[in-house]
């Protein structure tokens, strides 16, 4: 009968190893200026990796309780200026989402969004594109 609860123990324990392989360890950044997440295009779904950082911006914001940030919001070049405008804000807001639940206040943290007039890189084509569709955290004055 021991060996039976023992093998079922062992059975449940190596299922959720599995389930947990592919996670990442959170960490706290030096710093918070230019710390960016990026997304998929025409999205503003939070990616794993991309909560893994922002956690790690909560847990730096939660260590630092003087600190203030504000979350840009940025797009690639494709679409309009007023449709980029919206998606930024939609990036900007889902990241700022993702530190609030961690446990920082909320007035701590400011957003806005660029849509696609600040471009992290200059150019075109899917590897411009892709740096181009972050939220950038940076520290406020």
């Amino acid at each position: 009968m021991k060996i039976k609860n023992f093998a079922l123990l062992a059975g449940v324990a190596g299922v959720l190893a599995a389930c947990h392989h592919g996670s990442t360890s959170i960490t706290e950044p030096a710093d918070l200026n230019e710390q960016r997440v990026f997304f998929a295009f025409n999205s503003s779904e939070i990616s794993e990796e991309a909560r893994d950082s922002l956690v790690g911006q909560a847990l730096y914001l939660k260590n630092h309780e003087d600190v203030k940030v504000q979350i840009a919001g940025n797009c690639d070049e494709r679409g309009s200026t007023e449709y980029n405008l919206a998606l930024g804000a939609r990036r900007a807001n889902a990241a700022k989402a993702v530190i609030v639940k961690n446990g920082v206040d909320s007035k701590r943290v400011s957003t806005i969004s660029y849509g696609k007039e600040r471009p992290l890189v200059q150019g075109s084509g899917e590897k411009v594109w892709k740096m181009n569709r972050n939220a950038t955290t940076t520290v406020k004055k």
